[in-house]
């Protein structure tokens, strides 16, 4: 049997070709997974619940993304479609399944996006009282008008970024992202440095044992180490959502996803265990354990690691948010814009605007992201944050169906070759298990009142309530549309297939554009 698979031909969609290369591909996956803001609130719980080992299951974490990465790349190199995981879940498992795993990429990254700029605003004052020495000023991200005010801010800024053409995209984020890993990079450094002077809090001597997995002396701690990556490593498959904009678009997005991976874990690695030998894993002033400084381990140790240049730490946290919020639009907005072109959505969403971005797409992804944190965040904070916690649920949910998306399509050429045994069947099915065992232990531990916030109706958490609201509302709008425009879903527009033809086939669409 041979090992060749046609690549799958798309009508074009009206995008920008060819304008994002492999560095800038690298830098926007960097950027929306927010490496500065994600370590400084996960190091912290990480090392409450495992000690010294936080690099051991930063390691465990790993493993399953990159598994799916490599899914990812399998499906990218036949079908370089921006619709991603709803295109690719379409042609595996047909319009159902495929519109489901488009909709909860959107539901998580929209809910992220509100989290963003959330989490920008409170460092922005935070910034404003470091470097003035006007501790009051943090006070004003807790006043809700003021941060709702400086929050839509935020997103109008964001907004107004990614709606213009790519190129303004890496430029902002070759910026943001570079000053974001240098601060960081520093920032490790200086932590061995005072372990080597003899001038850290509490040094503590570097061992093989914080990198062996096996050391971790429970389970729960090994599956909360498991559902951390989905949080810190998150935000990787951006890359493959401009699959239509790189040049090379079979090859370069998965490479930018593997190497966006890898590069995210080098960093993480190297700040674990450059605060945890400073620091230790104790719960005194400035330990790892000290539930006090959890939410924000950076701004806590910047003082005693950086002295005077501790600013820059919080300013590299909030420039990690910002392009974050503005990278992270990129892929709720092409994943609409796909679900337009194929019918799956209103034909408004295929609309691309003068500068080959998804125009319509991207702003209806702003207001819905900016009219939820508003209204959250004048209604409950609790709500507001159990909804950025049900979105853990999204996250398996999507990646894991489009982990298994790629063992299906495959199918027919599993045995091919060694290779494609590996990355079409067991590298993929590995990942998607671990990912499906992770959606269903969270769906069942959220239903605990005490999960998340603390709050619950009828007795059952308000995170599994929220979670499985999104869904839901996620299958409502499917049959609306389904009704009301029934050609995606009897495959007219995009038919499920396997990977065993080799003529290359055609797909129909309904685009448009300005």
């Amino acid at each position: 049997m041979s090992s060749q698979i046609a690549v799958q031909k798309v009508a074009q969609k009206g995008l920008a070709k060819g304008s994002v290369g492999l560095i800038g591909a690298v830098v926007i996956g960097i950027s929306c997974i927010a490496p500065a803001y994600t370590l400084t609130a996960a190091l912290g719980p990480t090392v409450s619940a495992v000690g010294a080992q936080a690099p051991a299951i930063i390691l465990l974490g790993f493993i399953p993304m990159l598994l799916v990465a490599f899914g990812y790349r399998e499906l990218n190199s036949v079908i370089p479609d921006s619709g991603t995981s709803f295109t690719w879940a379409t042609r595996a498992f047909g319009p159902y399944v495929g519109w489901m795993a488009g909709w909860g990429l959107i539901a998580a990254t929209i809910l992220v996006l509100s989290n963003l700029a959330g989490i920008a605003v409170d460092f922005l004052y935070l910034l404003v009282a470091q470097v003035t020495g006007a501790s009051d000023v943090a006070a004003l991200a807790t006043n809700p008008l003021v941060n709702v005010v400086t929050c839509l801010a935020f997103m109008a800024a964001a907004t107004f970024i990614a709606y213009r053409d790519m190129q303004t995209t890496q430029r902002v984020q070759y910026a943001l992202v570079g000053f974001q890993v240098l601060v960081l990079v520093v920032f490790a450094i200086a932590a061995f440095v005072h372990v080597a002077n003899g001038t850290a809090f509490d040094a503590t001597p570097v061992s093989l044992t914080w990198f062996d997995p096996f050391a971790v002396d429970s389970f729960s701690a090994l599956v909360a180490g498991l559902s951390l990556s989905i949080f810190i490593f998150w935000g990787w498959d951006v890359t493959l959502t401009m699959n239509e904009e790189t040049k090379d678009p079979e090859r370069t997005p998965g490479r930018a996803a593997t190497i966006t991976v890898v590069v995210i874990v080098a960093l993480y690695l190297l700040l674990a265990v450059g605060l945890t030998a400073f620091a230790g894993t104790g719960e005194g002033e400035f330990g790892l354990g000290n539930p006090d400084i959890q939410d924000n381990v950076f701004f806590a140790l910047a003082g005693p690691i950086l002295g005077p240049l501790a600013a820059f730490v919080s300013l590299a946290v909030l420039s990690s948010s910002a392009a974050s919020l503005q990278s992270t639009f990129v892929s709720p907005a092409r994943t609409l814009l796909a679900m337009g072109h194929y019918g799956a959505l209103p034909s408004r969403f295929a609309v691309v605007s003068r500068f080959k971005t998804p125009g319509f797409a991207t702003l209806v992804a702003a207001l819905v992201a900016s009219a939820f944190y508003a209204v959250m965040r004048f209604v409950s904070e609790n709500v507001l944050w159990d909804t950025i916690t049900a979105l853990g649920m999204m996250i398996c949910f999507y990646y894991g169906l489009t982990a298994f998306a790629t063992v299906w399509y495959f199918r027919t050429t599993w045995f091919a070759s060694v290779r494609n045994a590996l990355f079409q069947l067991v590298f993929p099915l590995v990942g998607g298990v671990v990912l499906a065992v992770l959606f269903v232990t969270t769906l069942v531990d959220s239903m605990d009142p005490d999960y998340g916030s603390g709050s619950s109706i009828g007795g059952v958490g308000l995170v599994f309530v929220l979670g499985v609201v999104v869904l839901v509302l996620g299958a409502v709008v499917m049959i609306v549309q389904r009704v009301r425009e029934p050609a995606f879903f009897r495959g007219r527009t995009l038919d499920a297939g396997t990977a065993t033809g080799m003529i290359d086939t055609e797909v129909t669409s309904r685009g448009v554009q300005d």
